[in-house]
């Protein structure tokens, strides 16, 4: 065959929104204060900074607090009758913006809006001594929202209008060091048109997807796709419900928050073991599986670095993919209503989310269930 005639290689698509990471994550909450000193107590957040009455700011207050790359701005209202106060009536305390780290907060919003995203407000620059932020806001499932946060000219403490806060109390951090993906629970039929919409609007791909096969019990079941941007830096997975015998943990989170939302935040360790011995300590609570999880875990795994006896002790979850293997553990829910956990991740190679121990988690989840009334 002539070689001249050979056609050239397909150029790789145009990633026309990248996306540099998660900027911050903000929490509607009944208490900011309380929740800020829960954060730093049990899972070893430090105190970042402050808006509020101090800072001229009449309707609310909030705080931030981080850990590693991990930024959590808590928010919270000072008055009756705003819409604060009536997401946080609706949902409970839970996840209002995913804020995404971008060059170019104008080209996100244009981009986006053009393929069909509903916008929540245009690109507006703030500033102050320490330079500007442009910031622009699209709709996402339920109430939730995304943020476009381009900081590239700004060197102050969190963003304009907010102050350093720097109280004593500063317990140590508990080794979390950034967020590795964010699950998002929809209602039935729904799944789909989500990842449509990140597809579509804001040109992710497809990693993977799990039917109710994959993710179910002898009760309950769901379905989930996890939707990735182009550089791997943002992984969304997307569950819907599924039929089952009972009540699945899809469906008790969509009637206890009023909707779709940010169900769990996966945020990553170097060294599981000390980070979940450290939280642990600290009063955090995760959810258990039985001693048969770890009888024949060596031999569906494969050789891992980690003793055994310890992940049993901990409660750690192991799985492997064709990349390698991971490490996991799910909280309880850290708020009021059974909704918004975390899961904390160790990734040695491995590139997938868990799916051998799919079955062992939604068992655990269920006996949560059963003890609420809500299986």
């Amino acid at each position: 065959m002539n070689p001249s005639v050979l056609s050239a290689p397909a150029a790789p698509p145009v990633d026309f929104l990248p996306i540099n990471g998660t900027d911050y994550i903000e929490l509607y909450v009944s208490n900011a204060r309380q929740a800020a000193h829960y954060f730093q107590s049990a899972m070893g957040f430090q105190p970042l900074a402050y808006a509020g009455l101090e800072t001229g700011i009449r309707d609310r207050e909030s705080y931030v607090v981080q850990q590693g790359k991990i930024r959590l701005v808590l928010t919270a209202p000072l008055s009756g009758g705003t819409e604060i106060g009536r997401h946080i009536d609706h949902h409970g305390d839970g996840v209002k913006t995913v804020a995404l780290w971008v060059e170019d907060a104008f080209s996100a919003f244009e981009e986006t809006t053009h393929r069909g995203a509903v916008p929540v407000f245009e690109p507006v620059t703030e500033s102050d001594s320490q330079g500007s932020v442009t910031r622009s806001a699209i709709r996402t499932y339920g109430d939730t929202i995304h943020v476009f946060v381009d900081r590239s000219r700004y060197n102050g403490v969190f963003l304009p209008g907010y102050k350093a806060w720097n109280p004593e109390y500063r317990p140590d951090p508990a080794g979390l060091k950034y967020v590795d993906h964010m699950v998002g629970n929809v209602g039935w039929g729904e799944m789909n048109t989500w990842v449509r919409f990140y597809a579509e609007v804001m040109g992710f791909s497809q990693l993977v997807g799990f039917d109710d096969k994959d993710i179910s019990t002898e009760y309950t079941a769901l379905m989930s796709k996890v939707m990735s941007n182009g550089n791997g830096r943002i992984k969304f997975p997307i569950n819907e419900p599924a039929e089952g015998r009972k009540k699945s943990q899809v469906e008790e989170y969509l009637d206890f928050y009023g909707g779709a939302g940010v169900q769990h935040i996966a945020v990553a360790t170097e060294d599981i073991l000390c980070t979940v011995t450290a939280l642990r300590a600290r009063g955090i609570e995760f959810l258990k599986v039985p001693a048969s999880y770890y009888e024949d875990l060596k031999e569906r795994v494969g050789p891992i670095d980690e003793n055994l006896e310890e992940l049993e002790r901990l409660g750690i979850l192991v799985d492997r993919d064709d990349e390698g293997y991971l490490l996991q553990i799910f909280t309880k829910p850290v708020v009021s209503r059974p909704t918004l956990f975390f899961e904390v991740i160790q990734r040695k190679g491995a590139r997938s989310f868990g799916k051998g121990n799919f079955k062992a988690l939604f068992e655990a989840i269920e006996r949560e269930q059963a003890l609420r009334g809500t299986l």
